[in-house]
């Protein structure tokens, strides 16, 4: 059976398939083919399509050659539908529209199948051996290593078998059976690993020479890695360019740029600084030419004049921040009375529903209306003493920014005081003050209100029960006024307390620190003592035994035999012959322990200087 493409189709199936593509026609489900039964022909043409289905990968270069067999497909699909309708075809094998299973797990093995080419076939290896090892993927890698390749093999056949992986760009074929094939893209070396572990047959014939098992592998090739490196460095090139759109995206807007200094530029910046439009631009540009050095003896009037014109803005810049201010001030005046006479108003509408309530008026609504009267009346309440409140609030700050004013004008400042009990009571008291303080501003505002509500309502009913807490109330802020007074007194006393405090902790520190000194004087002087008393006493000791009398004769007559001195080390090693055991540090200890006998001197200057023992013995005789 030839199809259209000329080539042979599948010749034997296993005995399962025709059922199983019966199932796949009847239900449109998905069926799961064993690969493993599924044993191909050795002529069948269409088994690497089929391999390359089982990598996933779409094959290459077999123009007419389909997919899957005829006979797989499901019956009566017809690939030529687009061609009358206008739609696109659809391959039924694709995995996930239910008529053939999805691809095989990465666990599974992949059946490799028998290929046939023109000139060659190329059997798959035992599935029970171990795959093929490759080596690490170089990157970039288009380039394969071929071996185990038949003897008799031409550069002709091997074209020809791995064309159909994709487009060759070039092929090295050596004498000793491999050779080098080099891929137009990278993803065509993916294909021609699968090859590797293929047992290769020219022709029909047995011979030796005429077969060998392929082993395809990663190939380092120089151009491959060059043209890797040309394209990680344009990747790089348009990383770094877009980083950079993106951060000249993000930066700020540069500041403009300042014109040098010259005199011409000078006395156009002087009408500037007189300009008030013009001012903010101009003083930049004079701190810039000042900041640059550019202020010397022949420009230092021109600067000066610029300088006396920059102070002239001063009065301009403190007449305007004036007016904002008085109209800040007026602005919260203005809201001030607007919410006095919200407040005022909340007050009436208040006492509308306090009159509704009474008795002579309250028997005469239903009890729906009284219900709505007593809700409307608990919100007027509401917001009258959230507006109270707030009021009380602005009233408030008032007096808190005239208190601080006065703070800040007052002459004495407050000291701070690390781990003080006085500071900490001068703070008890400030804030007991502030608190008295707020309470009077309350008992102000409730007074107030008392005073409005009143004279609304009990104008003609009440009037000494208000006189009466009028009085009440004014009795209360005197007192209030007395206990701020007596509190403002006892604060005055403890900060003079604290003052005093201060200085006595301070004339105690300096006595402190004089007793420190006197005794660090008297414990040098008693260490110093003490010192050349152990150093007299440790000189002044004899010699222990009969060893160190011998080795004080040998090194007399050392040091006698040179005059100029020698040092410790020459010295231990002149003794080190005589007695093996003698280290350098108890010589030196010996010489030390008699210093009428032998002496210390330095020679030599900088890196040169050296210690050197003499004996001085003689010299004491000499002088008596």
């Amino acid at each position: 059976m030839v199809d259209a493409g000329g080539v042979e189709n599948i010749t034997q199936l296993p005995q399962e398939l025709p059922q199983m593509m019966a199932a796949a026609a009847d239900g449109l489900g998905s069926i799961a083919i064993d690969t493993t039964q599924l044993n191909m022909s050795v002529t069948d043409p269409t088994a690497w399509a089929t391999a390359m289905n089982n990598l996933g990968m779409v094959p290459v270069g077999l123009p007419g050659q389909q997919l899957v067999s005829d006979s797989i497909c499901v019956p009566g699909f017809d690939p030529s539908l687009n061609m009358m309708t206008g739609i696109t075809p659809i391959n039924p094998m694709i995995p996930g529209l239910g008529l053939v299973p999805p691809p095989p797990p990465t666990e599974v093995a992949v059946v490799k199948e028998i290929i046939h080419c023109k000139s060659c076939t190329l059997f798959p290896q035992n599935p029970n051996l171990p795959p093929p090892s490759t080596r690490e993927r170089p990157p970039g890698c288009k380039t394969v290593f071929v071996g185990g390749l038949p003897e008799n093999a031409t550069e002709e056949i091997i074209q020809e078998v791995f064309e159909q992986c994709g487009d060759i760009t070039a092929i090295r074929k050596s004498k000793k059976n491999f050779c080098h094939i080099r891929f137009a893209e990278e993803f065509m070396v993916d294909k021609a690993i699968y090859l590797s572990g293929y047992r290769m047959r020219l022709g029909s014939s047995t011979d030796k020479k005429d077969s060998g098992r392929l082993h395809v592998d990663f190939a380092q090739a120089r151009d491959d890695f060059y043209e890797w490196e040309c394209k990680q460095r344009m990747r790089a090139r348009e990383e770094r360019h877009r980083r950079k759109l993106e951060e000249d995206r993000l930066r700020p807007p540069s500041p403009p740029a300042i014109m040098h200094y010259s005199e011409h530029e000078a006395a156009l910046l002087a009408e500037k600084l007189k300009d008030d439009s013009k001012f903010s631009e101009a003083i930049t540009v004079l701190l810039s030419w000042i900041e640059r050095g550019e202020v010397n003896r022949r420009s230092a009037n021109q600067f000066y004049s610029m300088v006396q014109s920059a102070n002239s803005h001063v009065r301009r810049l403190m007449n305007e921040k004036a007016t904002h201010e008085q109209e800040m001030e007026e602005a919260k005046e203005n809201f001030k009375n607007a919410l006095t006479g919200i407040l005022t108003q909340f007050e009436q509408i208040v006492a509308v529903f306090n009159a509704s309530t009474r008795q002579k008026a309250w028997d005469h609504f239903s009890k729906a209306q009284r219900k709505n009267i007593d809700i409307w009346r608990k919100h007027s309440e509401e917001l009258r003493n959230a507006q109270s409140e707030q009021l009380m609030g602005i009233r408030r700050e008032e007096e808190m920014e005239m208190s601080d004013d006065e703070n800040c004008d007052s002459p004495t400042k407050k000291m701070r005081v690390d781990e003080s009990a006085l500071a900490a009571q001068a703070y008890a008291l400030k804030e007991e003050n502030d608190s008295l303080r707020w309470q009077l501003d309350a008992y102000r505002n409730e007074v107030e209100l008392l005073k409005q509500e009143k004279e609304q309502l009990f104008r003609t009913e009440e009037n000494l029960t208000k006189d009466q807490q009028l009085q009440f109330l004014q009795q209360t802020m005197q007192g209030m006024q007395q206990q701020l007074l007596t509190i403002q007194e006892e604060l005055n006393n403890k900060k003079s307390e604290l003052e005093q405090a201060k200085e006595e902790q301070s004339h105690t520190q300096a006595l402190l620190k004089v007793l420190q000194e006197q005794e660090i004087n008297v414990l040098t002087v008693a260490l110093v003592n003490q010192d050349r008393e152990n150093n007299i006493e440790k000189r002044s000791q004899g010699l222990k035994s009969e060893k160190e009398a011998l080795l004080i004769g040998i090194i007399s007559t050392f040091l006698h035999v040179h005059p100029f001195g020698a040092n410790i080390e020459y010295l231990w090693s002149y003794m080190q012959q005589l007695d093996s055991k003698i280290s350098a540090n108890e010589i030196e200890m010996l010489l030390m322990r008699l210093p009428r006998m032998f002496k210390q001197e330095f020679t030599g200057v900088g890196a040169t200087l050296e210690k050197r023992w003499k004996l001085c013995a003689f010299e004491g005789i000499k002088t008596t």
